[in-house]
């Protein structure tokens, strides 16, 4: 096996490995991981994936056999002497405001993915057809289309290269990201929901919220097999966050005409949930009530005890409008995320893709939205609105009341009134101890 063929599948086998772990030890934190195994844990670092596959990966410069079929072949003349050369051959600055307009990140940031990507970009060329294009342009191809929205033939231009291989290297991008990459966005095991918990605490005062769910729709434009007509559908996306906007989990590919909790309900999520796979920590005590481990929703969703929706029509003053303010303040990541991923170019207007490609730039925006946050590059996270109110859907999608049963809506009113009660409490003390910051 060959250099090239050995690091792409060593790229593959440590995500893959990275997987198994997950599925083995569901309850172990990523410390306990790290120190069962240190190998694995060694090309999982963020930092060490870099510099373990650019390792393996040989020379950008490799010289390949040009095929007599020029469909997918670069259109510049020279085609060896595009080998090997970044970005700036192609006009691009390395200015950070330019760079970031262009790929939604900085210019460490591109290299710090480029080499993590590179022996899996480059070793699936069709076959007989070799691309000779370097990482960092397979990269910028795939980029530039997810974060300007751009066509084809536009970033064919701006490439100097083949409409085919800008298609190409779209899905070749997405593929890697959302096949190698997922775990990029994985529900955390115990000790990091504790620490989520106690971020959201902080925030509110609410004690055991793990995260918040919410759900959108991306528009598509449908083409009419019988007519060749364009129309509109869309895709709903239900994610979950934490305080700082991180994706815990993504559920997209279900036809956006769906409810939010018919959405919830045909998800994993909502499955293992409901069977005690995940969310299933001790619960703690509040006013007498056990209030377990739970996520913040909209009204577009059920009340359980592990979803706890906001009260309708509470009275002005009362605990349950305390709860509703802290409520409407924890939901505000979950609209942040929503906002940065339809900040990306492609999302940001009807997806002019079949069903399944547009499900697939979705997911792949999603994991890298989470790479650029785990690099504390905010770069792709959308802060110029103070009110995302403009991304709450809840209004739009109702509730179901089929996924309500008598019982455990009982037990889910028990535990809202107890955090009510807490909110009052804490909205009570900010007030004494500072009039103008208590939540309102």
């Amino acid at each position: 096996m060959d250099s090239q063929k050995l690091s792409a599948f060593l790229s593959s086998l440590v995500s893959q490995l990275f997987l198994l772990l997950l599925l083995l030890f569901p309850d172990s934190d990523s410390t306990q991981r790290t120190n069962l195994f240190p190998l694995i844990s060694h090309f999982i670092s963020s930092q060490q994936v870099a510099a373990s596959l650019t390792f393996l990966s040989i020379s950008r410069k490799r010289k390949r056999t040009h095929s007599s079929e020029e469909e997918l072949e670069p259109t510049h003349d020279d085609k060896t002497s595009r080998l090997g050369h970044g970005l700036s051959q192609l006009g691009f600055t390395q200015l950070p405001d330019s760079f970031r307009n262009s790929f939604k990140m900085s210019s460490s940031t591109f290299r710090w993915l480029s080499g993590l990507l590179e022996p899996l970009l480059d070793c699936r060329d069709p076959v007989g057809l070799p691309l000779n294009l370097s990482a960092d342009i397979r990269l910028g191809i795939g980029l530039f289309r997810l974060v300007n929205g751009s066509t084809y033939s536009e970033i064919a231009t701006r490439f100097e290269v083949t409409e085919s291989v800008t298609r190409f290297c779209v899905k070749q991008l997405c593929r890697v990201l959302c096949t190698n990459f997922r775990f990029w966005v994985a529900f955390p095991g115990p000790e990091e929901l504790g620490l989520i918990s106690k971020s959201f605490e902080e925030l509110t005062g609410l004690p055991n919220c793990c995260g918040v769910i919410d759900c959108t729709r991306f528009k598509i434009i449908k083409i009419d097999g019988s007519n060749s007509s364009k129309d509109e559908d869309s895709i709903a996306v239900q994610i979950v966050v934490d305080s700082s906007s991180r994706m815990l989990s993504i559920v997209a590919g279900i036809r956006g005409d769906k409810g939010d909790s018919r959405v919830l309900k045909s998800s994993t999520l909502y499955k293992d949930i409901e069977e005690k796979k995940l969310l299933n920590s001790s619960p703690i005590c509040v006013n007498g009530v056990a209030v377990d481990q739970y996520l913040i929703g909209d009204g577009g969703y059920p009340l359980l005890p592990w979803l706890m929706v906001p009260f309708v029509d509470a009275n002005p003053g009362s605990s349950e409008e305390n709860f509703n303010a802290a409520h409407n303040l924890m939901r505000v990541p979950a609209l942040k995320a929503i906002a940065s991923l339809k900040n990306w170019g492609v999302l940001s207007r009807p997806i002019d893709e079949d069903f399944k490609t547009a499900v697939a730039l979705i997911g792949a925006c999603s994991i890298l939205h989470n790479a650029l946050l785990m690099r504390e590059d905010f770069s792709g996270l959308f802060e110029e609105l103070g009110d995302y109110s403009l991304h709450d859907e809840s209004s739009q999608y109702y509730s179901d009341a089929s996924l309500e049963e008598n019982s455990t809506e009982k037990k889910a009113s028990a535990i809202r009134s107890a955090l009510a009660t807490r909110a009052r409490v804490q909205h009570d003390s900010s007030y004494h101890r500072d009039p103008s910051s208590s939540v309102q």
